[in-house]
């Protein structure tokens, strides 16, 4: 992995306007939609390929053995699965108890202690600071709602204690897949985009009025297939986003994506002819709250 490592400024932080981040009318009906579209495929086989960056946010938010840890929107638990290692006190949230099913089996195979909740972090079902620090490794970034996210993240994590997450970069790999997509099937009207979480600047304006520290990290989360083609079948049956833009298109529609596609892996692969190895930049992040 190769990182750039940088304290984000604080001293001129403002919250985001209303009109900024205020959530649409539908709000409600956009959120149910994001929850079929997880739920939709298989998380679970694309999320254990990401486990080494629940490990080292673990390491980036100094979670240590006996500290109370949420991690929010954990899907199937790759930093639920780090902090309990770590012989934390963890308890793994989501809002599709699937993934959450996954995780307790994966935690069950490893003799882990967890306790395991659907949760929306748009409205977590705890006290204010219950708990040490909070994680989320590409979750949290997807609620539709920034400000509550990070509101709710802020409100049950301890003074002083820490957040830590991980987010797609709009520059990186993932960031370019989205838009990508979304050239075919647009998103949700007045819905920040998630990759919002991925810029320094956006997570300043979030978390920096009730921050005493923000340390951003840009890293690289390296995508290994077999070719654009493995990676397309891959996404296309267990990855939610990819899978729902897929089935909203009719056959000609569907070749142009597959096509598109094949474009941008072929643009970033950096593994030569033999194989698929495309560098997807994400940004880690650690705020110790007031």
């Amino acid at each position: 992995m190769t990182a750039a490592i940088e304290v984000c400024a604080l001293a001129h932080a403002t919250p985001p306007s209303p009109a900024q981040l205020s959530p649409t009318p539908d709000i409600a009906a956009i959120k149910a939609r994001q929850q079929a579209t997880w739920a939709s495929g298989d998380y679970a086989v694309i999320g254990t390929t990401l486990q080494i960056v629940g490990e080292t946010l673990a390491e980036a938010a100094d979670v240590r053995a006996g500290e109370r840890v949420l991690d929010v929107a954990a899907g199937n638990g790759n930093a639920t699965l780090a902090a309990a290692r770590r012989f934390a006190a963890v308890t793994s949230t989501d809002y599709v108890p699937h993934l959450l099913d996954k995780g307790a089996a994966r935690a069950q195979a490893e003799g882990l202690t967890v306790d395991f909740q659907v949760a929306d972090v748009e409205a977590l079902p705890f006290a204010d600071a219950s708990f040490d620090v909070v994680l989320s490794t590409f979750g949290a970034m997807f609620a539709p709602d920034h400000l509550r996210t990070a509101g709710e993240m802020l409100r049950v994590v301890r003074p002083g204690g820490r957040i830590g997450f991980a987010a797609w970069t709009p520059e990186g790999f993932i960031g370019q897949l989205f838009r990508l997509v979304g050239s075919h099937v647009p998103p949700p009207a007045g819905i920040r985009s998630p990759v919002k979480w991925g810029d320094e600047t956006a997570v300043v304006e979030l978390f920096g009025p009730h921050a005493d520290d923000i340390r951003c990290t840009r890293r690289n989360y390296t995508f290994r297939y077999h070719s654009p083609q493995h990676w397309i079948d891959v996404f296309r049956r267990y990855y939610g986003p990819t899978h729902k833009a897929f089935a909203a298109l009719d056959g000609d529609g569907q070749a142009r994506l597959h096509a598109d596609l094949v474009k941008l892996l072929e643009a970033l692969n950096v593994g030569g002819a033999g194989s698929l190895v495309v560098p997807g930049e994400y940004l880690e992040v650690v705020v110790t709250r007031h």
